[in-house]
């Protein structure tokens, strides 16, 4: 009898050379959030070409791009950004984790976990202390994860159209 072999869950840096898989997560990343936000590729995804602007922070100081896998496969990806504070903290940065992702066949597993370890290693050696996590109203199962991992809303961005005026 056969028994499946154990998966095994890791995170790395993302390099250049996973740019198509990068663009793939962050398009299904925009069509689930889009389906949240109908503004939120437009207000908080990345500006296009998706390929320039990925490639432009892989290897960035001031950014972190995670590759999460399941059996060295890629499944999830998680973009930070170093930002600064204002004065007269100005000489601090918050580790911003502005984007993450897991294929939904590859949720509740560790992935996510895996990623934001590693970011949050890797923005603590570069001298961050603080960090945020953006998440979409109506996405619970990503409130829920951040909130496990200590995290608490400080800020809530209010949004309205003028399109939806008086209805």
């Amino acid at each position: 009898m056969k028994t499946p072999h154990a998966m095994s869950v890791s995170a790395r840096l993302a390099t250049r050379e996973d740019l198509t898989e990068l663009i793939r997560m962050y398009d299904a990343l925009a069509t689930e959030q889009g389906a949240i936000r109908a503004i939120w590729p437009a207000a908080s995804g990345l500006p296009a070409p998706f390929d320039t602007a990925l490639g432009g922070l892989i290897g960035n100081d001031n950014a972190v791009a995670v590759v999460g896998m399941i059996d060295d496969v890629p499944v999830g990806f998680l973009l930070a950004l170093g930002e600064p504070l204002a004065a007269p903290r100005d000489d601090e940065r918050v580790g911003s984790i502005r984007l993450i992702f897991t294929d939904h066949e590859a949720r509740g597993v560790g992935v996510g976990a895996a990623m934001l370890d590693l970011a949050e290693s890797e923005l603590r050696q570069r001298g961050v202390t603080l960090f945020d996590a953006h998440v979409s109203p109506g996405h619970r199962l990503a409130k829920n994860f951040f909130e496990s991992h200590g995290f608490k809303a400080r800020e809530i961005t209010m949004h309205r159209s003028d399109e939806h005026v008086g209805q």
